[in-house]
């Protein structure tokens, strides 16, 4: 009778490095492979990376303006972001979480690029999908060479392209998202402004509906910069909020009415010089708004910039990201008797129980109304 021969217990801390070695080495390449084939993993992968080392650069807001070797005016932008912060929590209900507890001096004057594109012959954006929010109509870049091959890329297809710089951006709440020094240099409004409107996307943000989101947070940002001026009995702050949010409706009426009459001239199918001087006329009408009654009529922007500024279905569209449909947040307000913490509850409630997949729509159905 042959021996019996009794089995070795199985090693299980030996097997489970194995297996984790196994599933680490299949994910590695498998990145690889997606790199190698992908330009859109590519395009995260450097966008990751860049995101990474802007974090590792962040600094405590709080220990730098009580820090006394800090320059004067540093420090006293940093305590107005702090207490834009805490207005926005406090005051207006914002999801602050953490965003600008940090700061980040990123080492120049632009942070990012930003490129949008669309055909020449319709007002349709060329569109990119990421993860978490969705389809959005532009793409960032924080390499300037990379973002003109990009745009020279596209316009080798025939495409309008418009190419604009950004001083900050959100990662909705998912990331400590720090100050960035390319923001210091704006007026103390407009900083204030950016500050709540940024928040405001950590608050309510709705996948792959861009221009509602920046609609929404421009509305909160130049409102919400209006009462915190107010608040510390800042009458010229609060009325240049006021005014610029005047200036960002009638900026897009114009825009609006623009996109109507391109949408137009381009459902009548045009082409070759048909469509150049289509395009060439009602771009000439725009400027001549601008450069006349809209133009004279802004209160706090200078609109020489608008009517030397490039005009190209692009730009429409990247101009109506943060302009659309504004005066519906207005409508809001004013129903919640311009109680601004109110009005953007209300805009929550629609927007987050109404069905469908339009916010706007959420909003016409019934404004203002808190159930």
């Amino acid at each position: 009778m042959d021996a019996l021969t009794q089995r070795a217990r199985p090693r299980w801390d030996r097997v489970v490095r194995r297996v984790v070695a196994i599933v680490l080495g299949s994910g590695a390449a498998l990145v690889l492979v997606l790199l190698l084939v992908s330009a859109d993993a590519r395009y995260l992968a450097r966008a990751g990376v860049e995101e990474a080392r802007i974090l590792l650069k962040r600094r405590s807001i709080e220990k730098l303006r009580a820090d006394s070797a800090m320059p004067a005016a540093l420090r006293q932008r940093l305590r107005l972001v702090l207490a834009a912060r805490a207005y926005g929590a406090d005051s207006l209900g914002l999801a602050v979480g953490q965003t600008y507890t940090t700061y980040v001096d990123v080492g120049r004057d632009t942070l990012l690029l930003v490129l949008s594109a669309s055909r020449r012959d319709k007002l349709r954006e060329v569109t990119w999908t990421y993860p978490i929010v969705g389809v959005v109509p532009y793409k960032g870049f924080f390499n300037a060479a990379g973002a003109r091959r990009a745009g020279a890329e596209l316009e080798a297809q025939g495409l309008d392209v418009y190419l604009r710089p950004a001083g900050a951006f959100s990662t909705l709440g998912y990331f400590s998202d720090p100050l960035f020094s390319t923001a210091m240099s704006r007026d103390t409004m407009e900083l204030v402004a950016t500050v709540l409107h940024e928040t405001a996307h950590n608050t309510l943000y709705v996948k792959s509906q861009t221009p509602f989101n920046e609609s929404f947070a421009s509305f909160v940002g130049y409102r919400g910069a209006e009462a915190f001026f107010r608040s510390r009995g800042d009458s010229l702050d609060a009325a240049r909020a006021a005014a610029r949010w005047r200036d960002e409706r009638t900026l897009d009426l114009l825009y609006a009415e623009l996109a109507r009459r391109l949408d137009s001239a381009y459902a009548q199918g045009l082409s070759g010089p048909a469509l150049e001087r289509a395009r060439a006329t009602l771009f000439g009408w725009t400027r001549a708004q601008l450069t006349g009654p809209v133009g004279q009529s802004l209160e706090t922007y200078d609109w020489r910039w608008f009517a030397n500024a490039s005009l190209n279905n692009a730009v429409v569209i990247a101009q109506r990201l943060y302009r659309m449909n504004l005066n519906v947040f207005e409508e809001v307000y004013l129903h919640a008797r311009a109680n601004l913490p109110e009005a953007i509850r209300a805009i929550q409630i629609r927007v987050l129980t109404q069905p469908g997949d339009d916010p706007y729509q959420a909003l016409y159905s019934r404004p203002g109304t808190v159930d």
